[in-house]
This record gives structure tokens, C-alpha cells and sequence, in this order.
């Protein structure tokens, strides 16, 4: 029985992906471990690798298709002995052999469409792994896969698996749950839009992946996060003069640190200073960590990365420097892989690079706070004995979610921040 292959989730969060571009062609033999297909998340662009071996005999997404949800069939696999012949509907046919083959499931459950039928996902989402030969035993004696367990390499189900095993009497359906209450509007709707702009000239751009994600979350951050927000202005002056005798003293290494690289050195250091402020917001839980993995806001085109740094707290101002210049450029390519940019308990957001002298920035979730970094400006200060004077001054805000932290430990780190920035030689002690 021709196996399908289904669309892979790349990432804990992935529900829909783009298949960008297919690496075989109709006809080619592929093992396990080869590479099908490219495929686009929201975040970034991905290898999907082959878990069985056969021939491809058809692909059933075109390159370029987007919003291909989890778990669809793309291509179907073909093992020894089977051809072109065998597969049911070619992908031009399958919509429409999809309303003929529920009309067979509802006439008789238990007829041949469901034993023909490629096995269903486990019930937590996963893939389940399968021999072609595996999976044809198991259709003709009916047995569930998901209730096997495969003795093959990484729990894959062999022959031997499925030939001793018999079929579990069916559980009873569960009830049809309600319908889910649609999603409250988030603003007007797009044909109001539509016709207020009617006779304008404009251009409709449509949502990538990555804007809807970008617009989803952002939108359940401002809604379901309590944020407030703490600002303080720093004085670079000390951090300045220190950045440049660094940077003379490195340049024979080709190591050019940045005002950025301080600043994610000083937010790792206060988050070990001020351990409490650590943490995530886990629905029902806090988790404080123990590691500071700080991530930094990265814009690309079209949205932005927060890759993150991990254990930022034990490495050299060079090496986060070295490792900040990667990962930024790999995130402009849509290179990282999950790993890279989930986590983390802080975030950076540096506009200051681009002359804005303060914002608020928005907490990404799970993140217990954001610090929004503004230019550094030369304006006239109060020194210590009084005279005024001439200093570089950056605005800072900390933006902090209030069910994480509370206010006086929001700014026991924020203190903690600006000590560290205005006296940078204490953070290499």
C-alpha cells in the first residue's frame, strides 16, 4: 500500500508551513535520512528529511503552496513492487475523491475505505514511524499503529511488530464536542476596510506566516499580559571610553565589540543579581531559571527574530559578540533553527540604532520582561558636586509583566541593569 508523506511540524508551535521548494522529483528513490523537501515556517526555512525508503510516486503540493496545515498529505511514497497504478487519486483528482471516500465511511464504517486508509496521527500530534510493509500487515488485519510499539531504529514499527499483534476491539465514539466560540473580533472586519479605502489607490499585500504569527501573538501579549513599565536614564560616558580601549586592544583578533554586546552582558549579569526576576509566566506556574538566556530582538524583512543567547551570564563580551553577529545573520536568512530563537526568560529591544530616543516595547511571551533601548544622546547633566556638564545619556524602559514580577523587584533589576552599564569594568571581575 503506498505510504503517504505528511506535512512534518518543524517546530512546537508549527500548525501551517509553506513547501517552498521540492529537493526529488517523481520517480526517485529515496532512503531514510535524504532530503525531500524545503520548508518555510513562521520564523524560518527548513530540511525535511525522508523516514522511509521507495520510490516518489506523486507529489501532491506544488512548490510554493502556502498554508500546507500539519499532518497533510504532500507526496505519497512508493514501496517494492508498487507503481504509479496503486495510488488512489492523482492531486489533481484527490479533492474531489475526498467527498466519495466520506461517503463510503459514513454508508459503512467498516468497510474497505477505512482499511485502505493510511493510519491517523498519535494522539499527541506526533508522527507515527512505519515500514511500507508495516504498515500494509497492519491495514490488512486491522490494527491500530498507534497502539503498537515499534522495536526499529527510533521506535520505528517493523514487520515483527505488527505480524504477532491483533486488533483491539474499537472504543466507543466519544460525543461530538460543541462548536469552539469564535475568536473575538480584534478590529473592524475587512470588508468595512475595504470599502472605506474604495476608489484609493493602494496596494494589498497579503499575510505571510510570519506576519500572522508576529500579528497573533503581539495582539495575545497587549491583551492577556499586564504590563508595566519602568524607565531610567543611563550615563555611557564610563562605558564608551572602556568600549573604545577594548576594541583598540581586540582589533589585532578582528573583534569590534558593540554598545549592544554591553548591554546583553549587563542584563545576563542582573538577572543572576536579581535571580527572582528570572522567570517565565507558565499558565499556572512561574519557572524561574537559573541560567540567563537572553534573547535579542533581530529585524529581517518582513517581521523579526528574537534568537537567543544562553547562559550569556558565563561568556566573554567576544564571544557574545561573535555569537550575536550569527545568529543575526542567519536570522536575515530565515536560517535558525527553533531552538535558536525559543526560549529564554528577557529580551532585548535595541531602536536606539535607528535614533529613537525612548519606546515601550511589548513582552513576547513567556518572557517576564523587554528592555526597550533608546540612542545614546549627549544632554546636560548634574554632576555629583553640583556643576552641570555635558554626557552621553541613554533612555531605557523595562517593559515587565506584572503576574511575573512585581514592581520594587522590576526595579531592584533595572537598578541592577544600569550599574552594571555605567560601571562596565565590574562585569569582567
Amino acid at each position: 500500500m503506498p505510504t503517504e508523506i505528511l506535512m512534518p511540524a518543524l517546530s512546537p508551535t508549527m500548525e501551517e508551513g509553506t513547501l517552498a521548494k521540492w529537493l526529488v522529483k517523481e520517480g526517485d528513490e529515496v532512503s531514510s535520512g535524504d532530503l525531500l523537501a524545503e520548508i518555510e515556517t513562521d520564523k524560518a526555512t527548513m530540511e525535511f528529511e525522508a523516514v522511509d525508503e521507495g520510490v516518489i510516486g506523486k507529489l501532491l503540493v506544488a512548490e510554493g503552496t502556502p498554508s500546507v496545515k500539519v499532518n497533510t498529505p504532500i507526496a505519497v511514497l512508493l514501496d517494492d513492487g508498487e507503481s504509479a497504478d496503486d495510488i488512489a487519486a492523482s492531486p489533481s483528482e484527490a479533492p474531489k475523491a475526498a467527498p466519495a471516500a466520506a461517503a463510503v465511511a459514513e454508508a459503512s464504517p467498516q468497510g474497505a475505505a477505512e482499511k485502505t486508509a493510511p493510519p491517523a496521527p498519535k494522539s499527541d500530534g506526533s508522527r507515527i514511524f512505519a515500514s511500507p510493509l508495516a504498515r500494509r500487515i497492519a491495514a490488512d488485519k486491522g490494527l491500530d499503529l498507534s497502539q503498537i510499539t515499534g522495536s526499529g531504529p527510533r521506535g520505528r514499527i517493523v514487520k515483527a511488530d505488527v505480524e504477532g499483534a491483533t486488533a483491539a476491539p474499537k472504543p466507543a465514539a466519544a460525543p461530538t464536542p460543541a462548536a469552539a466560540a469564535p475568536a473575538a473580533p480584534t478590529g473592524p472586519a475587512t470588508d468595512t476596510i475595504l470599502k472605506i479605502y474604495e476608489g484609493r489607490d493602494y496596494q494589498d499585500v497579503a499575510l505571510d506566516g510570519m506576519r500572522k504569527t508576529i500579528a497573533a501573538r503581539l495582539t495575545e501579549a497587549k491583551q492577556t499580559i499586564p504590563h508595566f513599565y519602568l524607565r531610567r536614564d543611563i550615563r555611557l560616558d564610563a562605558l564608551l571610553a572602556f568600549r573604545s580601549q577594548l576594541n583598540k586592544q581586540l582589533e589585532s583578533r578582528g573583534v569590534k565589540l558593540s554598545v549592544n554586546d554591553f548591554i546583553i552582558k549587563a542584563c545576563a549579569l542582573a538577572l543572576q543579581r536579581v535571580p527572582d526576576a528570572n522567570a517565565v509566566w507558565a499558565g499556572d506556574r512561574i519557572l524561574k531559571l537559573k541560567p540567563s538566556d537572553v534573547a535579542v530582538a533581530v529585524a529581517i524583512e518582513g517581521g523579526l527574530f528574537t534568537p537567543v543567547l544562553q547562559d550569556a551570564e558565563n561568556k566573554s563580551l567576544s564571544a557574545l559578540s561573535a555569537e550575536m553577529k550569527d545568529l543575526a545573520a542567519r536570522a536575515r536568512d530565515r536560517k535558525l533553527a527553533p531552538h535558536e530563537y525559543q526560549g529564554g526568560s528577557f529580551a532585548i529591544s535595541n531602536l536606539g540604532m535607528f535614533g529613537i530616543d525612548n519606546f515601550d516595547a511589548v513582552i513576547n511571551p513567556p518572557h517576564g520582561a523587554i528592555l526597550a533601548v533608546g540612542a545614546g544622546v549627549k544632554k546636560p547633566v548634574v554632576n555629583e558636586d553640583g556643576a552641570v556638564a555635558v554626557a552621553t545619556v541613554m533612555s531605557v524602559t523595562l517593559s515587565v509583566d506584572h503576574r511575573v514580577i512585581d514592581g520594587a523587584l522590576g526595579a531592584k533589576l533595572l537598578q541592577a541593569i544600569v550599574d552594571n552599564l555605567e560601571n562596565p569594568m565590574a562585569m569582567l571581575a
